[in-house]
């Protein structure tokens, strides 16, 4: 996916705004298993996925808690490090070989004090990661696991052909035995 496309998927800019943010920006490719973001550190860059899928997760000493996939054209940063310079709560792990899109948080914030199409494109990029912040939580809390797995049919079918099934499981809070019964059902 090309980045002009990824960026006014967020937010239309203007030709000059995205010509300075795409001056910034740089094409950087990981393998499968690299993990990009990690928890207990400051993250100083955000990416956006040009080809390939990722996960989210809470390492926990029992389990890794799986909460997040990312597929093509979507924006990967921790909230936490973007907004507060603080240190991550997730680890993020390529599950395929990717191609991304860099850019270093510091100078994404000199931007936003020098064009306000930028600084408006920045403002909808922490509205949309709310919005799935929000769906996930509640989608977490009210919806039972089945439905939970009929809504990631529904919304993300690839990415049952792309994520192994026990990071599914632990997406949807359940082993990967239910995982198999609700999947029978089907």
């Amino acid at each position: 996916m090309h980045i002009e496309n990824i960026l006014n998927q967020i937010h239309i800019l203007p030709e000059t705004s995205m010509g300075k943010l795409k001056q910034c920006i740089e094409e950087v490719a990981y393998p499968k298993g690299y993990i990009l973001l990690r928890a207990q550190k400051v993250e100083d860059y955000l990416y956006f996925i040009k080809k390939g899928c990722v996960r989210a997760f809470a390492p926990l000493e029992e389990k890794d808690i799986t909460f997040w996939f990312g597929e093509e054209g979507e924006t990967i940063l921790s909230m936490k490090s973007y907004v507060e310079s603080k240190k991550a709560y997730e680890n993020i792990e390529l599950i395929e070989d990717c191609e991304l899109y860099k850019l270093r948080i510091e100078t994404l914030q000199e931007l936003y004090n020098e064009d306000i199409h930028i600084a408006n494109w920045g403002r909808r990029l922490a509205e949309k990661e709310l919005l799935k912040v929000e769906s996930r939580i509640i989608a977490s809390e009210l919806l039972a696991a089945k439905e939970r797995y009929d809504d990631l049919l529904l919304h993300s079918p690839s990415l049952l052909q792309r994520v192994p099934l026990k990071y599914i499981a632990s997406y949807l809070g359940i082993t990967q035995v239910s995982l198999s019964r609700i999947r029978k059902v089907k």
